[in-house]
Order: structure tokens, then sequence, then C-alpha cells
């Protein structure tokens, strides 16, 4: 069993958080008026400047530690509130009101974070001070023709890896989502293959016909086999990809960001193409959905909540746990700089 507790700040961060690239919000979020967010208990600020370029800076002002979120945009810069020093998108100082000699020098610099604006939301990246030489992860499908692409945002109590796990974890479908997809009745049995590489771990599952419940019947009317694949990509997505029928394929990818050690913000983009009309898969499944992912939310709540009344995490898992300690050994070696070479893969069997 293994244990850690969520009652410290940033006890899972020091453990778990891979650097790399995170969803901080959706890019319409972000605008001239500097806002607040958190990244791993990190207080940030953005803000656009006249020609719509974002900056992501470290919340706090070199002089007198004031909230930057407070100030406002002048020109290309954000200016503090409490005594107008103004900071451009690296962090310099460029003004000090009232100051005769250079604004410049290296005590009076705000860290900043490498951000981009990619399919619909704001990435930033984890390492201050630093221009990366990877790119924000290219979400499949997104916006892509013949597809209805969703965006969403939800919070998820719980660590990151407990709330990737949950996206992923097929045995809890049939209890705590009965009704909207699987059952705990009838299971048949199918092979999962779990293919760990050294920045990713996925299982594809074998043989499983269409899930009962509103869903696989919207999206695969007639039944049929199922197509299923299940991911967690470093530093943070959350991938689940189902082809249902010949025609109908929904892949679902959670960009997840955590804001506290019990606290991670989901960043859904789903991507569907069936043969049912968008207004109807707007109107049904799209917010069947969601109502899974809310479920989720409070099974999560009851779970951390359950951590902390008993000082930390004790866990007992099977071989049908397919993901969830793959995800934490990714995480802990993305954290630590230490991910190993190759990959490999296995098979195993369970009833769903």
């Amino acid at each position: 069993m293994t244990k850690r507790s969520l009652d410290q700040p940033n006890s899972h961060s020091a453990e778990d958080f891979a650097p790399g690239w995170y969803v901080l919000a959706a890019s319409s979020e972000v605008g001239v008026t500097p806002k607040p967010f958190v990244l791993d208990g990190l207080p940030l600020v953005t803000f656009r400047d006249p020609k719509g370029h974002p900056a992501v800076l470290v919340d706090r002002c070199a002089h007198r530690n004031a909230p930057l979120s407070l100030g406002r945009v002048v020109g290309s810069n954000i200016q503090c509130h409490y005594h107008g020093w103004q900071f451009d998108h690296t962090g310099k100082c460029r003004e000090v009101p009232g100051l005769c000699g250079d604004t410049e020098h290296p005590k009076r610099r705000v860290r900043a974070h490498a951000c981009r604006d990619a399919q619909g939301w704001l990435w930033v990246y984890s390492v201050p001070d630093v221009e990366p030489d990877s790119a924000p992860y290219e979400i499949p499908f997104a916006d892509q023709k013949g597809y209805l692409t969703v965006r969403e945002r939800i919070e998820m109590p719980g660590p990151l890896d407990a709330v990737a796990e949950n996206a992923l974890d097929v045995p809890h479908t049939a209890f705590v989502h009965a009704g909207l997809f699987r059952k705990n009745k009838d299971r048949q049995l199918i092979e999962v293959i779990v293919r760990t590489s050294r920045d990713r771990v996925e299982a594809e599952f074998v043989g499983e016909q269409r899930p009962g419940g509103l869903v696989g019947r919207l999206l695969a009317p007639k039944g049929g086999e199922v197509f299923h694949w299940d991911r967690f990509i470093l530093p943070c997505i959350a991938q689940v990809e189902y082809r249902l029928s010949e025609y109908s394929h929904i892949i679902t990818t959670a960009a997840l960001t955590p804001r506290t050690p019990t606290m991670t913000d989901l960043f859904a983009t789903v991507a569907v193409n069936a043969p049912v009309p968008n207004a109807i898969l707007r109107a049904l499944a799209i917010p069947s959905a969601m109502h899974i992912l809310r479920q989720d939310a409070k099974i999560l709540q009851r779970q951390t909540e359950q951590v902390r009344r008993f000082g930390g995490e004790e866990f007992a898992s099977t071989e049908i746990d397919v993901l969830g300690l793959r995800i934490k050994k990714l995480l802990r070696e993305a954290a630590t700089g230490h991910l190993r070479e190759g990959g490999e893969e296995r098979r195993i069997k369970m009833l769903v």
C-alpha cells in the first residue's frame, strides 16, 4: 500500500508535479484586463497586449508584493496598482514612476512563464523563465471537418493523478454512471492490452460490445463491437477514445491542471463524429457527457475528503485497476527527471 498526505501545502506537488505544458484557461477568458489563475499552488496573472499576444507572470509585484492582477495594462505592459511599476511580458521592469535612474535591475524582475494560444485554450509552461523546446499537446480531431467539437471546464476535487485515474477507469462506470453508460450485470469477458512507453501509458480494450445506457444507444443504435482506448500522456493529458459502429467516433481529451493539492481543473475537448444531427448531439450526448463528469466530481470529492479524514492515501489494487498505478509512476519519474526509455506491453482479462 501507498500512503500520502494531502493536508500540507504542495504535499502532492513536490512528489508528482511533472514539468511541461498545462492549460491555464480558455483563450477567450484572457483579455487586456489582468486576470488571476493558479497553477499547482502558484498564483499567476494573465493579460494581453494591444496586439492580442498573451502573457503570463507570477502574480506578485517585485516591489512590495502586491498582486499584479489588481493592476491594469498600459501599452504592452502590466502596471501594478500599488506604486505603478510596469512589467513587460518577459517580467522585466519597464517603468518606475518617479525614478530618475535606470528601471531595469535583476531584483526588480518578475518571473514569467511561456504561454501559447492553441485550439481554444491558453497553455502555460510550468517552468518559469525558459523558452521550451516543445509545443503544447495537439488535441486530435478538434474542429476537424465532420466533427462536432465542444469545450468545457469543470473543477474536479482531488490531485491530478486521482482525477486522471478516474477519467480512465473502467470498473467504476457500472456503479457511478449506471444507466448512462455500463451496468453491473451481464458482464462480458474482454482483453485489455496495456502499453507503456517513456511518456505515456495506453490501455486498449478488445472484444467489448456496445455498452448499455443512453450514450451508447445514441452513438451506436445498431450495437456492435466497441473499439476503445484510454491514454495518459505526460504531463497532464487523459484521453478516452471510442469507435462505436462503423460511423461513430468520439474522443475526449482532458487537459488536467493542478490548482492545489486537492483541486484539479479539467479542460475537456470533446470531438464527436456520429450519424446523428449535431443539434441532437448538443441536446442529448453532450449534456450526458457533462452529467457523467459531474458524477465523477462528486465521487472524487468524497474520496478526497476521506483521504483527508484518515491522514493520507492507502490504496489496495488489482490488475483491473489498469492505469492508476502506472500514471502515478510516470508522474513521479517525470517530476524527478528520471523517465525510463523503452516500453512494454502486457495483456490482462477483465469483465465489463
